[in-house]
């Protein structure tokens, strides 16, 4: 009886936060929709979904941001961010670690959820893994917003691993596009996303939502060829964070 009713609230839980992640998008559909007509507006569009929806999300769902930052990003500079990926809530907490407007690389498939997906095909940079002119094309239109004064966000597992793994291995991209546009990689590590809001059905929970952001990588001098170590510099960084968060 008693986990039946646990089951029960991990249900009303789960579509709770699937009415958090609608309301505003449909309360402020017009506002939102004028703010993606054009690139020029991007940095308004990003303020509304950090603050009028990834925040409501947050705090909606009782999970609250703890976030040590041991460098400051600069205002108006471009980075390359990158976390570790858990759950769905790391979108909404990379939106309010990062003061700096930044624009998505993500997966196509995003765009197949309902109300969600038709902005996320508006303000990101959808790739197809399986396309190899798609994964060419994201590094033209990174470009792009980058000449806008953008940052870029890639979660570099490439995907959400199987709940046992604690980290996956990284990709290439994230790391390749930092070094050819000279933009500093901004590790960060989130430790909890995973039990608060995880892929496994009946699961989750309120409670504390711990992030780090760790010291930059600059990458000015580094070259195609440094790509293979600055990935792996980040994930042991990340990789230690996770599994020795004392130190």
């Amino acid at each position: 009886m008693l986990q039946l009713i646990k089951n029960f609230g991990h249900v009303i839980y789960r579509i709770w936060f699937y009415v958090l992640v609608t309301i505003p998008i449909l309360l402020f559909f017009p506002f939102l929709l004028l703010l993606t007509i054009s690139e020029r507006t991007y940095a308004q569009f990003f303020w509304t979904a950090r603050n009028l929806w990834a925040r409501p999300i947050l705090f909606g769902m009782g999970c609250f941001p703890k976030i040590v930052r041991e460098q400051q990003m600069v205002k108006g500079k471009s980075y390359m961010l990158v976390a570790n990926h858990t759950s769905m809530l790391d979108i909404m907490l990379m939106l309010v670690v990062s003061r700096n407007p930044f624009v998505f690389v993500g997966k196509k498939e995003l765009v197949k959820i309902p109300v969600f997906g038709f902005f996320y095909k508006r303000v990101c940079i959808m790739v197809d893994r399986d396309d190899v002119r798609s994964r060419t094309g994201v590094y033209r239109r990174a470009q792009r917003r980058l000449d806008q004064g953008l940052s870029i966000c890639i979660f570099p597992e490439g995907g959400v691993p199987e709940e046992h793994i604690v980290l996956d291995q990284f990709k290439d991209g994230a790391f390749k596009m930092a070094i050819a546009h000279r933009i500093p990689v901004v590790p960060m590590t989130f430790y909890d996303n995973k039990k608060r809001f995880s892929f496994t059905f009946l699961s989750g929970g309120p409670g504390r939502m711990r992030a780090k952001v760790h010291p930059f990588f600059e990458t000015g001098i580094l070259s195609s060829e440094d790509t293979s170590t600055l990935r792996e510099e980040v994930r042991t960084v990340i990789l230690k964070e996770l599994t020795d968060p004392s130190g």
